[in-house]
Order: C-alpha cells, then structure tokens, then sequence
C-alpha cells in the first residue's frame, strides 16, 4: 500500500476524471441510446453516488486494515460533489430547460427529487467548508460535526436513485446495503466488535 500513498493528489483527480471522459466519448460517437439525455444524467449521478460512496470508505479501510489513505478523502469528496454537480445541472439545462417554475414544483411534488436536492445541498455545504482556511475558522471539532452530514447525504442519494426508478434495479439495492454496511461501521458496537475481529485476524497472520 506504500505506492497508494505515495500517489500526488491530483492523480485521483485524474482517475476521476476517467468516467467523464468515457461518458463525452460515448455521446460523441453515438453510443448512448434512444435517449441520451436520460442516459447523461443517470451517468452523472451514479458516478457522483459511487464517488461518495468511496469517500465513506476511508475510515474503515484505517480502522480496519490499517490502511491510512486519509489524505485521499478530501479530493474523493470533492470528486463526487463535481459529479453531483454535473448531475443538476444536465437536469436543470438538457431535462428542464431552465423553466425554473416547473423546476421547483417538480421538487416540492416529486419525492426523489426532494430527496435527491437535500443530498445535493449536504454535499455543497461540504464542498463550500472543505478549504483548509475554512477548517481553521470553524474548528476541528465543529468541522467534524459539520462533515458527519455525509451520513446523511449518502443514503438520501441512494434513495433519491431507487425511487427515480419505477422497479428498484438490483444493483441499486446493492449499492443501498453498501451505504448501510458502511454506516454501521461508525456505530459504536459494531466499530468495536468489527476492529477487535481485524486485530485478531491480523495477530492470527503474524503469528
């Protein structure tokens, strides 16, 4: 793992630029489908979930493994913001149109849409509080408080994806349980339970 944290900052902005990439050149050579708005959209936002789902990954990789790829969370975090943002917008412009009124009657009528603008919103305030001058302002401790909004901001996009559809796709579900599982691990017991188990696994391989 010594190479992993090795790696420069902004070679994760290069990987995470990846699916980007494969999304301009799908639409550039024909390759998304009878309607490729829908497909941009659906892109976007999933890659924004799959991005904020890695983002809950660090801590129980450190916890657990003793794999301490921290200095990674932030610009993971930040990545899939970009994407979220990337998300609205397709929405907001190639979906809507800009008819701001339809707009927000949409989400105050549409429960995946509210869903999915509240996970929106977490995931700004984070982004907005994520500068270094920012995390001097409020405090360790109250930016920590203020960043635990994440778990909030995971399931609500996972819901606001299932509910999008009108029979709940699998791999969704899936995805859903992740975001539990990975929940759970900040619960005290299971925490516990869960870093006494790795440490004996660990004890077992080195004897």
């Amino acid at each position: 793992m010594d190479h992993l944290r090795r790696m420069p900052r902004w070679a994760v902005w290069l990987l995470g630029a990846i699916p980007l990439a494969l999304l301009v050149w799908d639409l550039l050579t024909g390759q998304l489908g009878v309607d490729p708005i829908r497909d941009i959209e659906h892109r976007l936002g999933r890659t924004a979930l799959y991005f904020l789902i890695g983002s809950l990954c660090f801590t129980p990789a450190l916890r657990l493994f003793r794999v301490n790829l921290m200095r990674f969370r932030r610009p993971v975090g930040l990545i899939a913001f970009s994407y979220a943002v990337l998300h609205v917008t397709a929405w907001v412009v190639l979906d809507m149109g800009l008819l701001w009124q339809q707009l927000l009657r949409d989400i105050a009528k549409r429960p995946y849409l509210t869903l999915g603008m509240a996970a929106f919103a977490i995931l700004a305030l984070m982004a907005a509080t994520s500068a270094n001058r920012i995390v001097r302002r409020l405090g360790p401790v109250r930016w920590r408080r203020l960043h635990r909004l994440v778990y909030a901001a995971a399931p609500l996009a996972a819901l606001h994806w299932l509910l999008s559809h009108k029979i709940w796709p699998t791999w969704g579900i899936g995805v859903g349980l992740v975001i539990l599982a990975l929940l759970a691990l900040r619960l005290p017991v299971v925490r516990d339970t869960t870093t006494e188990f790795a440490s004996k696994i660990r004890a077992l391989r080195e004897s």
